[in-house]
């Protein structure tokens, strides 16, 4: 599309690869924090935006028209949708935006292994391996969306499953081994690869119950990233092997901070049939009942109070109370309250969801604190206010060895003097165990809507 002599078009390719990768880097650093977040994303935009304009200028590189309509289409089509999607549903957008990434390495895969060009046996071998990756991660990731999203709602487990996932990965490392040593017959043995690289994806998630999600979502962009630092070796895209690695590094790192703050092996979330409502099993002894309160009663108690802890979970998501929890947090601020925020590191459907609810309701930073920075202070706070979290606050992971939760991280709200709950129902929570905390003296159950709900609390506070 430009004309430059080759040496001279060779190293701005290279520099603007090396400047790509250096802004994917400051943007994921910033990501790490929610108060430069914003910026991070803008940074590795950028970087992206460079990585994709100076691919045009490659020798020998034709099919321009079709380049700009991919462009176009996949572009508009993820504006739309980035407008579009509810917070609620941010989860499975990352999960589906996760498998598309998955499935261009496995694209580019296929096009180098169907394309007739001479590879040496490893650049062969990592095409295949960026192919058996990216699919499983791709075939995966679209069973994620359809498990978060509501669309596949019960998990498929039959005897004799985990034999049959691992005849599936031998039977593709067989075609994958024909491939890399020439023993192909064309297109036949590449289609075979692709179907069961594809259909072990599939295996291998339907299983899991919708409660482990998270993880395999974080799990699957590890896999993504890895399999476009494969392709970028195949393709000498220097930007590809950075961007790869990098997402493949941070997802894996973000994948066992996840299974460590569940106390849970990866093995454990990937093979067990946790995270099933239908399956899970209590393994807890209640004793008690939920005691119910109005909403006028709660907003005395808060209302009088020193200091307050909010522990929001996904019913908050769904309730979309946020906005609501900040203007109770701002009336109790006014009153002189001290509001502090507990946040787990598994509360919603992936890391940081509520922190993002949070912010984007308007909630400051400093107000904002994780499970090791907060579970000290519980033991002085008045009310704890739960709304819609459930495993994270349950002390059955802690006094019960029988329960499914046992041993895992939890926020400590039970040391609350007085803990309030909103909740839509009397039903267990997304993984199917039953909540301690529900039946302690101390606690007390509003029902309701949580954006009604807390609506009630603030008039509720301010009559006071």
């Amino acid at each position: 599309m430009l004309s430059w002599s080759p040496e001279l078009a060779d190293k701005l390719i290279q520099a603007s690869y090396f400047l790509a990768a250096v802004l994917f880097i400051v943007g994921l650093k910033q990501m790490s924090s929610p108060v430069t977040a914003r910026r991070g994303i803008i940074w590795a935009g950028i970087g992206m935006l460079v990585a994709t304009l100076i691919t045009f200028t490659w020798p020998d590189m034709h099919n321009y028209p079709l380049m700009l309509a991919a462009i176009g289409v996949g572009g508009a089509a993820a504006w739309i949708s980035g407008k579009k999607v509810a917070m609620t549903n941010m989860p499975q957008m990352i999960a589906l935006y996760n498998g598309m990434g998955g499935g261009a390495a496995a694209a580019i895969a296929a096009v180098e292994l169907l394309g007739g060009r001479e590879h040496d046996i490893s650049i062969i071998t990592l095409a295949v391996l960026g192919a058996l990756i990216g699919s499983v991660s791709f075939s995966g990731s679209l069973i994620a969306f359809g498990k978060l999203q509501g669309l596949i709602r019960k998990p498929l487990r039959f005897k004799g499953q985990q034999i049959v996932n691992l005849l599936i990965l031998l039977s593709a490392a067989v075609a994958g081994g024909m491939i890399v040593t020439g023993h192909t017959d064309g297109i036949g043995i590449v289609a075979v690869f692709f179907g069961l690289a594809l259909l072990l994806g599939l295996t291998m998630t339907l299983p899991i119950g919708g409660a482990d999600m998270p993880v395999v979502i974080s799990l699957y962009n590890a896999l993504t990233g890895l399999a476009v630092a494969f392709e970028g070796f195949v393709l000498q895209n220097a930007a590809m092997i950075i961007a790869g690695t990098v997402v493949g590094s941070a997802g894996t790192l973000l994948t066992q901070l996840m299974a460590k703050a569940m106390n849970r092996s990866l093995a454990n979330v990937l093979f067990s049939d946790f995270g099933d409502a239908d399956i899970a099993g209590d393994g807890v002894d209640v004793q008690g009942s939920m005691k119910p309160i109005e909403a006028t009663d709660a907003g005395v108690m808060m209302a009088f109070a020193d200091k307050v802890i909010i522990i929001p979970g996904y019913g908050m998501a769904v309730a979309q109370a946020q906005h609501k929890v900040w203007e109770l947090t701002q009336v109790l601020l006014e009153r002189n309250v001290q509001v502090k925020f507990a946040i787990h590191p598994v509360a919603g459907r992936m890391p940081g969801h509520m922190n993002v609810l949070l912010a984007e309701a308007g909630v400051p930073y400093d107000l904002i604190f994780d499970l090791d920075e907060i579970n000290a202070e519980f033991e002085t706070a008045d009310v704890a206010l739960v709304i819609g979290a459930n495993d994270v606050v349950n002390p059955a992971a802690h006094s019960d060895p029988a329960s499914p939760i046992y041993g895992m991280p939890i926020l400590k709200a039970e040391k609350a003097k007085n803990i309030v709950v909103i909740k839509r129902g009397q039903g267990k929570g997304f993984s199917g165990i039953e909540n301690l905390l529900f039946f302690l003296d101390q606690t007390r159950m509003l029902y309701g809507d949580g954006q009604a709900a807390t609506a009630e609390l603030i008039q509720a506070v301010k009559s006071y």
